[in-house]
């Protein structure tokens, strides 16, 4: 195959699917393809789409028809345009029927050949379009069937195959899978459908690529999957990810390690108490409420409620004070009521959290949701979602606030000179003037309880040294990849203003 071929690769969605594309960059680079970051100069542009809600269906076709309008620009040499991801296996041939500008629409199991379909592609063929099917039929329905016997009890340092990656990016921070899949039968997701049924990475598998990352010069991991909290139950041991962490925090080169996807009803003491306590583990949160109110919980295939939300999120503040705490809320669920709104507005007024997602709700196809009596009308939806979303900006400003005085350390990401918003100021919360960005600004980063690209960032100024008083790390000393400690001073909405102290 000539090397000249190239090929680029927009991902659309989740940490997930970023991973998911640098696995595929991984394989196609192996296979002699050169890899391009834009569309307009690679022969095939392959877009890893999203279904997780409407507007991200909506963003993943807008994306396919952007790309393939390119095949018309003179300056442009992309040539086909490739659909794939979560869209892609989820709707398959009907999407290829409703999308005749993508030239091939390949599922997950198109993954390991994707080489030959774009050069099929490429030779004027279009490949047969995917065929969706229910993912959770493919495994045994119990978890303990779906691991294969040499996997148990893997010695933890043994030889391992790891999946074929490359990295897509300079960021200092990189998702790492710890599963695929997912077991839970929320009435409004479709992911189990279409990504099939849980299954946990084998220990080693995990520490070997968290190695491989940290060669690449990752400095903070985000373990990612559809539910952390239920790693190692297909691999006889509920408490791995518990003995899991720690390795990974002492990987050299690692300097914080971060767990996302975590269902509440799952959160086990032992578990709480690691992510909590364990030394180069960010103290954060990623709890997955959804709603307050017990009966609407009970009709979307939950558990719990708001009383026992709460007494979970003061388990983490006793176990850890200064945790990051986020979640994701639906707002507008089938027959929900004026009451059960008012005990998730409550809730979230007595919660504290630093980052709160609001969605609205709406059907998704072959959901128990989508044939529902008692749905709302989209007028109110849209009503709820922008009250809630109101407040939650302003709780999520206060919760900021309260951070002030607070020691935090900090991943630097970005550099002035690269990009970084520099804004107009920020009030330092002391009653002193606003910093003025263009002078002060050292660099912009995320404290422990920031997860990446959702949950705001640190912007860094100089401030007083450990010892002799004078300003530290002028322009030009810091590095992308520095772990820094400061000291919050100001806040804007969930961002902070912090002044450097020193080096960790």
């Amino acid at each position: 195959m000539p090397l000249t071929r190239t090929v680029a690769l927009v991902t659309l969605g989740c940490a997930r699917n970023e991973v998911d594309s640098e696995e595929l960059a991984g394989r196609l680079a192996a296979s002699g393809w050169r890899l391009a970051e834009d569309a307009a100069d690679a022969d095939v542009a392959i877009v890893n789409t999203c279904t997780f809600v409407e507007q991200a269906k909506k963003d993943s076709i807008d994306t396919l028809l952007e790309a393939a309008d390119l095949r018309a620009e003179t300056s442009a040499r992309t040539r086909a345009v490739v659909a794939v991801g979560c869209l892609a296996e989820r709707y398959g041939a009907e999407l290829a029927d409703s999308l005749p500008e993508a030239d091939a629409v390949l599922g997950f199991d198109s993954y390991p050949e994707l080489a030959g379909h774009l050069e099929a592609v490429l030779r004027g063929e279009r490949p047969a379009a995917h065929v969706p099917r229910d993912r959770r039929l493919l495994l045994p329905l119990t978890p303990a069937g779906r691991a294969a016997a040499d996997r148990i009890g893997e010695p933890p340092d043994g030889p391992v195959t790891l999946p074929l990656r490359r990295r897509l990016d300079d960021r200092p921070w990189a998702p790492l899978k710890l599963a695929s899949g997912c077991d839970r039968r929320c009435a409004f997701c479709a992911i189990p459908v279409f990504r099939g049924a849980f299954v946990s990475r084998p220990p080693a598998e995990v520490l070997a690529e968290a190695r491989w990352l940290a060669r690449q010069g990752t400095r903070e991991l985000l373990l990612v999957s559809e539910n952390s909290t239920s790693y190692g139950k297909d691999l006889a041991d509920l408490r791995l990810l518990e003995s899991l962490l720690p390795r990974l925090a002492s990987v050299p080169g690692i300097a914080r390690v971060r767990v996302s996807y975590l269902q509440p009803a799952e959160l086990r003491p032992g578990l709480l108490r690691a992510i909590a306590a364990t030394p180069g583990v960010a103290p954060y949160f990623d709890l997955s409420f959804q709603h307050a109110s017990p009966a609407l919980l009970r009709r979307m295939r939950r558990f719990g409620g708001g009383e026992e939300f709460l007494d979970l999120i003061a388990q983490v503040r006793v176990a850890a004070p200064g945790a990051g705490i986020r979640c994701n809320v639906i707002v507008g669920f089938p027959g929900e009521t004026e009451a059960e709104f008012a005990e998730l507005v409550d809730f979230l007024t007595r919660a504290r959290l630093d980052v709160i997602g609001v969605f609205g709700y709406s059907d998704e196809d072959g959901t128990e949701a989508a044939a529902m009596p008692g749905k709302l009308d989209p007028d109110l939806v849209a009503e709820r979602v922008a009250t809630l979303s109101a407040l939650t900006e302003e709780l999520m400003a206060q919760r900021a606030q309260e951070r002030l005085g607070e020691e935090v350390v900090v991943l630097v990401e970005e550099l002035p000179g690269q990009g970084i918003d520099s804004g107009d100021g920020i009030d330092s919360g002391d009653g002193g003037p606003e910093v003025a960005w263009a002078e002060a600004l050292l660099a912009v980063g995320r404290a422990a309880h920031q997860g990446p690209e959702v949950d705001g960032v640190t912007r860094l100024v100089a401030g007083e040294g450990d010892g002799d008083g004078r300003p530290w790390a002028p322009r030009g000393e810091l590095r992308v990849g520095d772990l820094l400690r400061a000291v919050v001073v100001g806040s804007d909405g969930p961002d902070l203003l912090a002044r450097l102290r020193g080096r960790v």
